[in-house]
């Protein structure tokens, strides 16, 4: 597994914090948590929501952040054994940075974030775009969560839009 933190200015000019924690078998985001303030008992609690009744991984791999050096105990008492990257060297987190790449590029360069809740709402149509529709050239062309692909005598194509427009699904539906 693998977190990070990312900003997010809104139109009023504050600074939003996304949490994101990836799962780097099938790249599959597991948690994505907004804050305006992000503080270490925060951080904490989201690692406990994203990983509960002792489904934790075995590591965390995590920059050099002040936020993460804070949630080391609780990273501990998890029993995740927590792998910092070196000072200044995103290319060792690089799944989680090209997720946070991908979110930017393909969602949030194309919208107007208002607030907290606007951004949050945004994020969960995104994720449900990421997870069930966006295909990955390292899964062989399939989401994180595998779907199964039609034969073309099932019927046309359809497309669904999904993220507000900004991306549809193309599924095949009997005529």
């Amino acid at each position: 597994m693998a977190v990070d933190l990312f900003v997010v200015p809104t139109v009023t000019f504050r600074t939003l914090f996304v949490l994101v924690i990836l799962a780097h078998e099938r790249r599959q985001i597991v948690h994505v948590a907004v804050t305006e303030h992000p503080t270490a008992a925060w951080t904490a609690q989201q690692l406990r929501n994203a990983f509960p009744d002792h489904e934790a991984p075995a590591y965390l791999l995590h920059d050099r952040d002040a936020i993460f050096a804070g949630v080391a105990t609780t990273i501990a008492g998890m029993n995740i054994q927590a792998v910092r990257t070196a000072p200044r060297s995103p290319w060792q987190n690089a799944y989680v940075e090209r997720v946070i790449g991908s979110i930017r590029r393909e969602c949030l360069d194309h919208v107007i974030v208002a607030n907290e809740a606007g951004l949050q709402r945004v994020l969960r149509d995104y994720l449900t775009y990421y997870l069930h529709s966006r295909t990955h050239l390292a899964l062989d062309k399939d989401p994180p969560i595998s779907r199964s692909v039609a034969p073309p005598s099932a019927g046309r194509v359809v497309a669904t839009p999904q993220v507000g427009g900004l991306h549809h699904r193309y599924d095949r539906v009997a005529a």
